[in-house]
């Protein structure tokens, strides 16, 4: 079983949900801050459920097909990845018919809803660890967890096994049939909800017998749910057929990332790296991958560029040139900056004067691009280094052929001829970006040019 059909068209949108949008003050916590304050690890900022309705048209309006929400459920903290209970919606955040309703309202739009599964650690208030911590060996919930003394504590380092050493996030015990029934029954809850897939945090601290048991679980109910890793190396181990149908691919993001804002690759590096990437990935899963810029757990991809948008663009413009899913983090189709946790989290400004109109428009823009051509959604990919500042991505599909090249200098004239060879009667023509004369494509500094191959007589 390869990754779903619907992978191969979709656009992704990703949203930490205290900082998207507040459309229900009185949910919010007494001690929240005013929406344009600067983000830090504990402040709330009012977010909610309603609040991704309310915007789902700004959403849609990117060309975004499919939302993945960072955890929703009852927690203790902002990014709510220390869960007390797995069945409630955060109350900061609303109530079952708000989940509900963002979930009809999404799918009404063509969007699917992606949630986070966050089951290799809880929170120290998930009542079976407050159980234990009670009522020490004689708790039925001792054996969920791995308590190593009594009496549980958490200083001055804790005698329980954590998430990499966070005393607030004991560690679930997934060998244990009674905690893999308890994380299962989430799975199945939420599909039964209406939810679309699910995203695995941190996969790789769990044994891969559990995720094998998920993937039978969400794939019997219904085999186009995603199943999507974290993954921050090699995503190779998780595209075998029995866990997941893809993986954050962090490693594009670096390789984009290094030739557009770091400048540690040139674009034979690139080049070299994209295609050892992408052939390593079996056949069925490349649509699978999850391919992003920039995401709660990293800078934002304006920042990584040092604020120039024109670098970014190439960056974006490489992102949905690549085979696989792209992915927008909130704010970014605007320009929002900031640096890494907890300062890439901050409030999505919904005051259109400090948007940044030509990224706006950009985004959509390619998002319709990769909606038009069927190569720039499902076709194979090759990646070639024209010279060291300019890179061509190809993407061939039956009846489709479409061309990004990519330049990171100060100006570039690139022969026809170095393109992919066209039929006799076809013509490349521009989707976005630079238009190709006769014997030459003109790129300017920082430019670029998306093209396809099209029948001289108009699109067959």
């Amino acid at each position: 079983m390869t990754a779903p059909d619907w992978l191969a068209d979709a656009i992704f949108y990703q949203i930490f949900p205290d900082r998207f949008a507040n459309a229900d003050h009185s949910l919010d916590p007494p001690d929240v801050v005013a929406w344009d304050s600067q983000p830090t690890r504990d402040n709330f900022f009012g977010g909610d459920l309603a609040g991704i309705t309310q915007h789902l048209d700004h959403i849609a309006s990117l060309g975004v097909n499919a939302l993945y929400l960072t955890p929703i459920f009852a927690a203790g903290t902002n990014h709510r990845y220390d869960a007390v209970d797995y069945f409630k919606i955060d109350h900061r955040l609303g109530g079952l018919d708000d989940f509900h309703d963002l979930l009809d309202a999404a799918h009404s739009l063509g969007i699917r809803v992606v949630l986070d599964a966050v089951l290799n650690h809880c929170g120290d208030q998930h009542w079976a660890f407050r159980d234990v911590v009670a009522n020490e060996d004689s708790s039925p919930y001792l054996n969920w967890y791995f308590v190593e003394g009594f009496p549980v504590s958490a200083t001055p380092q804790p005698n329980y096994r954590t998430c990499s050493g966070c005393a607030y996030l004991p560690k679930w015990n997934a060998y244990n049939p009674e905690v893999r029934k308890h994380h299962y029954d989430v799975a199945r809850y939420w599909i039964e909800q209406g939810i679309d897939g699910w995203r695995l945090d941190v996969p790789y601290f769990i044994n891969r017998t559990f995720w094998r048991g998920f993937r039978d679980v969400v794939k019997q109910i219904d085999p186009a749910l995603y199943i999507v890793a974290e993954e921050w190396r090699d995503p190779m181990e998780w595209l075998r057929g029995d866990t997941a149908d893809g993986t954050m691919n962090y490693t594009l993001r670096e390789l984009i990332l290094g030739f557009t804002a770091d400048r540690s690759l040139d674009a034979f590096g690139l080049a070299e790296g994209m295609n050892r990437l992408q052939y390593r990935i079996p056949s069925g899963y490349q649509r699978g991958m999850l391919n992003l810029l920039g995401s709660h757990d990293t800078e934002r991809v304006l920042t990584r560029h040092g604020g120039d948008q024109a670098a970014t663009q190439l960056a974006y413009t490489l992102l949905f040139s690549a085979e696989g899913a792209p992915m927008i983090y909130y704010g970014d189709e605007v320009g929002l900056a900031g640096e890494n946790d907890p300062l890439c989290r901050g409030a999505m400004p919904w005051d259109e004067s400090v948007w940044s109109k030509p990224t706006l428009a950009f985004i959509r823009d390619l998002a319709a691009a990769r909606k038009a051509c069927a190569a720039l959604r499902s076709g194979f990919q090759d990646v070639t280094a024209l010279d060291a500042d300019t890179v061509l991505i190809t993407r061939r599909a039956a009846d489709s052929l479409a061309a990004a090249v990519v330049h990171r200098g100060p100006g570039t004239r690139v022969p026809v001829g170095r393109l992919p060879e066209l039929g006799p009667d076809q013509r490349w023509e521009v989707l976005l970006g630079s238009e190709p004369g006769a014997a030459d494509l003109l790129i300017p500094a920082a430019g670029f040019a998306l093209l396809e191959a099209r029948h001289r007589q108009g699109r067959q």
